[in-house]
């Protein structure tokens, strides 16, 4: 008995024999290197697989569209923020306020938008203590521990960006 598979580069089916199986070869069409597939064998479950959510996929690929484009905006960006005026009366503590700040980048740096607006009008019921303490991690040499992992441009970027939606 051989193994049949379908080429990866020219789709042409290919028969192998069975000791074959696991390993790599080259297609007699085209020339790919192609994987043997193992020989299927009796007591072999069958894997179930679940349709593709077609508009759960759209939703995710328009996300990282939007994602992908603020971040190149903000990466082709060169005006630093100024310093925005200090004093506030916070009606919650700066604790929870510095929470939220860097609960938003975090979100947007994700491309977690749907959460980040969300966030961001936690954010606007505190606005000039949002804008002082976002003033103060843009003026900051390193970032929050929670937003180590995102490059220095686009945080500065996303702090611009919020502090301008504040505003």
């Amino acid at each position: 008995m051989s193994i049949s598979f379908h080429c990866e580069s020219c789709k042409k089916k290919i028969k192998a024999p069975d000791e074959a199986g696991g390993k790599w070869g080259s297609c007699p069409f085209c020339k790919h290197r192609c994987y043997v597939p193992l020989p299927k064998t009796d007591d072999e479950e069958e894997l179930q697989l679940a349709p593709i959510d077609e508009s759960e996929e759209s939703r995710i690929e328009e996300m990282m569209k939007e994602t992908h484009h603020l971040t190149q905006n903000i990466l082709h960006e060169s005006k630093i923020p100024e310093d925005s005026a200090a004093g506030s009366t916070a009606t919650v503590s700066e604790k929870e306020i510095i929470k939220n700040a860097i609960l938003y980048l975090r979100q947007m740096a994700d491309g977690e938008l749907s959460k980040a607006e969300h966030t961001y009008k936690s954010m606007k019921t505190n606005k000039k203590a949002s804008l002082r303490i976002l003033a103060s991690m843009a003026r900051a040499e390193r970032p929050e521990p929670e937003l180590s992992d995102v490059p220095d441009s686009v945080l500065q970027g996303l702090i611009r960006d919020v502090s301008a939606k504040l505003s």
